[in-house]
């Protein structure tokens, strides 16, 4: 570790990356292995590196960044030769991860990453086939995904890999979801059964999302999980250290947005209220988006009175509830604008870590 004193305070390179916060698990992972698989280096949090300085703010002692170290290192296959340790640098507690290169590949559930610059890199990654009859909608909306992909946080690259695989199942199936065109719902018995499915999982995708950021947040700001609210002593024991009880905690937190009440999930979750995207035209419209997800997972699409108070028209109680593939498409592109905007926000305010 004598290495890393003289390094600090050097732009990030191929063999140094610094973080401000404690990432997931997984981004840290990520990191090692691409260090391992070329020359080794160090991964060192709680310094940011901006364009004009490298700015030392230290390591909130709140957490332990052990435990989440552990986890990432479970994760590689084979191990490499990883040490960590708290050091105190200009009166500041940082945590340096000091990783050898291997003689061996290192992967990352089954994936692997290299250094390129400063950056880490998935080597030779999955490409999806080219569908050139694929049509326009999922074609745009692909294209969009895809741009978004690098530059946010682990939630977000999640969020839009899910998002990805709905858009090929949708093209590979279209016989099914969209037999006559786009703009017409399905008459077929499997197809309405699918669409149910495929449109449940995006909503249920975006409340993943929202979980995990704040998983993301907790980490980076530990201080934001402090609360007035109780727990019970099961809650806490049933959990086997803090980063398993965080994530918990914040897929607790989405109780209120899961029964649709986006206003009661913004007024106890004030970490992604006061990043101000979430105004009162998005929570109206991201409530009416969560009923049809209601509506399909637990009525089997048949129209009841709590539905018409979200869309009053042109529906009646009893009517089966029918949703072309233009219509979803329309739904899913909102819901990515929202992950986008909260992402860039959550990031700036927060501080969080990113995947290039």
């Amino acid at each position: 570790m004598e290495n890393i004193i003289s390094l600090i305070g050097q732009p990030e390179s191929e063999v140094l990356e610094y973080k401000a916060v404690l990432p997931p698990a997984r981004s840290i992972a990520q990191i090692i292995a691409s260090f391992a698989n070329t020359n080794g280096g160090y991964l060192v949090l709680g310094i940011k590196e901006t364009p004009q300085k490298i700015i030392i703010n230290g390591l909130s002692s709140d957490f332990h960044a052990n435990s989440v170290t552990h986890k990432a290192i479970d994760l590689l296959s084979p191990k490499p030769i990883v040490k960590y340790e708290n050091i105190i640098h200009d009166g500041k507690r940082i945590y340096v991860i000091s990783v050898e290169k291997s003689s061996e590949v290192i992967s990352v559930e089954g994936k692997i990453y290299h250094r390129e610059g400063s950056f880490t890199k998935l080597q030779n990654p999955i490409v999806s086939p080219q569908n050139d009859n694929k049509i326009q909608e999922l074609k745009d909306l692909e294209s969009n995904l895809e741009l978004n992909k690098t530059n946010g946080t682990e939630a977000k690259s999640e969020f839009i890999n899910h998002y990805i695989s709905i858009i090929n199942i949708a093209d590979r199936l279209s016989e099914l979801l969209y037999p006559s065109s786009t703009q017409t719902p399905t008459n077929s018995q499997e197809g309405k059964i699918l669409t149910r499915i495929l449109y449940s999982s995006c909503a249920d995708n975006f409340e993943t999302y929202l979980s995990d950021l704040l998983y993301e947040i907790y980490l980076a700001k530990p201080e934001t999980l402090k609360s007035t609210q109780e727990v019970t002593i099961k809650e806490v024991l049933d959990c086997t250290d803090m980063q398993e009880f965080i994530a918990y905690w914040s897929k607790k937190k989405l109780s209120k947005l899961q029964r649709g009440s986006v206003k009661g999930f913004l007024s106890e979750n004030k970490q992604i209220e006061k990043l101000q995207v979430i105004d009162k035209p998005k929570q109206d419209e991201i409530e009416r988006i969560l009923q049809i997800r209601h509506l399909y997972a637990h009525k089997n699409g048949i129209v009841d009175e709590k539905f018409l108070k979200y869309h009053p028209e042109p529906y009646q109680i009893g009517e089966e509830h029918r949703l072309s593939l233009s219509e979803m498409i329309k739904h899913l592109v909102f819901l990515v604008d929202c992950v986008m905007k909260i992402d860039d926000k959550a990031i700036a305010k927060y501080d969080l870590s990113t995947i290039e």
